[in-house]
């Protein structure tokens, strides 16, 4: 199965921030002689790019250079926390400052068009390093991107001071929601958030049987004060207004893990936002649910590619 095995034309390796973490990658060559362009994809929280081979493989087949990348602290780039669970960062301009430099470094050798995609967490990084100048993308592709939460019907700045208190009560790192009885074994009600895709959603399981040092369960309470932290940056008077490249954001109204009104609210803001919209028949997970689903999705994407990143001239 394609989504159970690294391809023989795609290459793992590491590339070194400037700090000397070693963050992991996979990049797939394209055709040289007439290249469509390249997509710089980057994950979710917890994520590690094994769970989009899937998606990487059709991008480039149709024609990309395609690369993805772990995010530092996770999958196959290290921990940050106490534990080799737990998903903990300083801050999340730690984040913002690799995808700027892997950015640099990827788009010097790689051919345009250049287009950012990423998956939740990765949607929210992607969106700030946008909004910060950070990065310079043709075009953007945001799935399910974390730009607010799907938690509690409070306001986001009493949630950031309930998270600012967890911090000042306990350890930072420490988990700030339970994972399962059993250490290391996934909570049974995950795939109902995720995916109702069943061989998707085990190819995931399969590969940390594989491969365990991918597996992470929840974030550190220092995480969710970063996120909500890092969400008034895009809450900011005048942050996505001033974004001119073109962004689709794929959101699905069924969400239990982001705010889909959220994102709704960003794509009216983007000057060049374009919004794909999902009910009950998707979950977060839209680029590995069932095929009707992704395969809307995929369509959706490919055309938006065409009008908004189109191949250059030879």
């Amino acid at each position: 199965m394609e989504r159970r095995e690294i391809p023989p034309a795609a290459r793992e390796s590491h590339w070194t921030a400037a700090d000397g973490h070693r963050l992991r990658r996979i990049d797939w060559p394209g055709d040289e002689t007439a290249p469509r362009g390249s997509i710089l994809f980057l994950p979710g929280r917890g994520d590690a790019y094994e769970k989009y081979l899937e998606t990487l493989g059709q991008w480039h087949r149709a024609g990309w250079r395609v690369t993805a990348a772990d995010w530092r602290g996770q999958a196959g780039s290290g921990r940050l926390g106490a534990d080799a669970v737990t998903g903990h960062i300083d801050d999340f301009g730690t984040w913002v400052n690799d995808l700027s430099q892997l950015w640099k470094v990827w788009q010097a050798e790689t051919p345009a068009p250049h287009v950012l995609a990423g998956h939740s967490m990765g949607g929210h990084l992607v969106l700030r390093a946008l909004v910060e100048g950070r990065v310079d993308p043709a075009a953007v592709v945001l799935s399910a991107p974390m730009i607010g939460t799907a938690g509690p019907p409070l306001p986001p700045r009493v949630q950031h001071w309930v998270a600012r208190l967890m911090t000042g009560i306990g350890a930072p790192s420490r988990p700030a929601w339970k994972w399962s009885e059993k250490p290391g074994e996934m909570p049974a009600s995950r795939q109902a958030l995720l995916t109702h895709d069943d061989a998707r959603y085990a190819d995931e399981l399969w590969w940390r049987e594989q491969r365990p040092e991918l597996a992470m369960g929840p974030g550190s309470w220092g995480w969710v004060e970063r996120a909500f932290a890092s969400r008034r940056v895009l809450d900011a008077a005048g942050a996505m207004e001033a974004v001119e490249t073109p962004v689709l954001l794929v959101s699905t109204a069924n969400d239990k893990l982001v705010s889909h009104d959220a994102v709704v609210r960003a794509a009216a803001r983007l000057p060049r936002g374009e919004l794909l919209a999902f009910g009950s028949e998707a979950r977060h997970e839209i680029l590995r649910e069932i095929d009707p689903v992704r395969d809307r999705a995929l369509t959706a994407i490919a055309d938006f590619l065409d009008r908004t990143a189109p191949p250059q001239p030879a």
